[in-house]
């Protein structure tokens, strides 16, 4: 086992229900290992599916990619760095810039 470094973990599941946690992870650990290690995966099924379906990406997706490192999407594999912050995204309920134009108009 290599040498352990600190990740954070952040995920505003609902605008009132956000999870936090310190993780302790090998060097070498992808975004992904983390993911499952702090146990995300099993809590937080629909994330489970997503990371299935894109763990081969390489490139994120702007619209439709759920996971980054300090609000910069990343792939799956992305290898951890000493106190990386990985964010995990919720789809937002509409588009932002239809919100400003609804209010614009309002």
């Amino acid at each position: 086992m290599g040498k352990l470094m600190t990740v954070y973990l952040a995920y505003a599941e609902e605008a009132k229900r956000q999870h936090y946690l310190t993780l302790s992870v090998a060097e070498g650990t992808t975004l992904y290992e983390a993911l499952a290690q702090a146990g995300w995966l099993m809590q937080f099924p629909a994330l489970a599916r997503w990371c299935e379906e894109v763990e081969q990406v390489i490139t994120p997706a702007a619209k439709r990619w759920h996971v980054g490192i300090y609000a910069q999407k990343q792939p799956l594999s992305y290898p951890l760095q000493p106190f990386d912050r990985i964010e995990v995204y919720r789809s937002l309920s509409a588009d932002p810039m239809s919100q400003r134009k609804s209010k614009s108009r309002g």
